[in-house]
């Protein structure tokens, strides 16, 4: 687990640390899937390689953690430290497959057509790694599946809406464009600068409304808001409008449902790897993930 251990202990995030939590055996196992899953994501996103290598990469993970998978011998190192941990937790090649293939749509999508195609992949690329985890932590109830999906989903979305910004930077935009076009916001050259101008808009409306309740006097009523003009005005509050609708999105995947009293506390790890820990639930009525 050398390896693994080591990948997981340089991630940029708290999620080393949160394993700790974990008992030995599934720390390791955590950690095995962590680095699995971060290879992969490095695989696709590492820009300054051509696509098609890309592609290829992702089809040697896919080709080497099938081995795995099947109870062959895998080539890469990783995958030699995951397989008994595939073996032990039963993890099937089908969620793994999932995984690789919401990293290749990042290769072949820079624009998500509608919510759709968004959730899609949301499921693909966090939900898949919900379902993973949940077989290493263990539970008991069948409707702790149905939350890995929808927690996983959620949280890609919250990542969304944080990383606007900074992917519409790199020319990636994960709104849909079908609520874009709704609210009049065109994805054009000058989106990522229409979105920090709206963002600091709200930030100082924000701030204008909080002085307002914290130091109320006579004449505060009178105050006019901020001005937005023309298209500005109309780009910044349809980009609000479509931010509070995937944000809804995102707490709608988690509240309606709800949480089965028996799952216990979620363990913080990392993005796709919050997910519950189920013990004997008896009631499973979660809809449609």
């Amino acid at each position: 687990m050398h390896h693994s251990r080591a990948i997981t202990r340089k991630s940029a995030s708290n999620l080393a640390l949160a394993f700790v939590v974990l008992p030995r055996a599934k720390r390791d196992a955590m950690s095995a899937l962590y680095a699995f899953c971060r290879e992969v994501d490095d695989a696709a996103d590492a820009e300054a390689v051509p696509v098609e290598k890309r592609r290829a990469q992702l089809a040697d993970w896919r080709t080497d953690v099938r081995r795995a998978c099947e109870n062959q011998t895998p080539e890469f190192v990783i995958n030699q430290e995951f397989q008994p941990i595939i073996r032990k937790y039963h993890l099937p090649f089908t969620l793994f497959d999932e995984l690789i293939k919401g990293c290749e749509m990042d290769l072949d999508i820079q624009r998500h057509e509608n919510f759709e195609q968004l959730e899609l992949y949301c499921y693909r690329v966090a939900s898949a790694v919900g379902l993973l985890s949940i077989e290493i932590f263990g539970y008991q109830n069948p409707a702790c599946r149905d939350y890995a999906v929808y927690l996983g989903k959620a949280l890609q979305l919250t990542n969304i809406l944080r990383d606007v910004r900074t992917d519409a930077g790199r020319g990636r935009i994960y709104l849909p464009l079908s609520e874009l076009k709704k609210f009049n916001v065109s994805p054009d050259e000058n989106f990522a600068a229409r979105i920090l101008r709206t963002l600091r808009a709200a930030r100082r409306r924000r701030r204008r409304t909080r002085q307002k309740f914290l130091s109320p006097r006579p004449g505060n009523t009178a105050r006019r808001r901020p001005a937005l003009h023309g298209r500005r005005r109309v780009d910044g509050l349809g980009l609000l409008a479509v931010a509070a609708k995937i944000g809804t999105a995102a707490v709608q995947c988690l509240w309606p449902p709800p949480r089965p009293a028996s799952c216990g506390p979620k363990t913080d790890l990392d993005s796709a790897f919050v997910v519950p820990v189920g013990h004997g639930a008896t009631k499973s009525d979660y809809g449609t993930p």
